[in-house]
């Protein structure tokens, strides 16, 4: 279930992407957190803990909305524009936190 619900800019262009490999639509203006956050009930989870971990600071001062994209690369998601075709990776047990 979704943490966000989205209440504005449905009607802004859809933008592609996926979670794990499962198809999902962000829309044009969402960081990946929002977009994330829409269709998941969290980022990723603490590789400390093992607790989900949906973001603090949200304004790129922390570490806590970190994710990872198929690529390798890393990126806070708080402050990183979704992007078409954006493939994240959240799974734990992948290598991937």
């Amino acid at each position: 279930m979704p943490l966000l619900h989205r209440l504005v800019r449905n009607d802004s262009a859809v933008i592609s992407f996926t979670i794990d490999g499962v198809p999902c639509d962000g829309r044009a203006g969402d960081t990946v957190l929002t977009a994330m956050l829409c269709q998941v009930d969290r980022l990723r989870y603490s590789e400390f803990s093992a607790a989900p971990r949906a973001g603090f600071c949200q304004m790129g001062a922390c570490q806590d909305c970190r994710v990872q994209l198929a690529s390798g690369e890393q990126l806070r998601a708080c402050t990183t524009p979704l992007t078409e075709g954006m493939d994240i990776i959240t799974r734990r047990g992948r290598g991937h936190g």
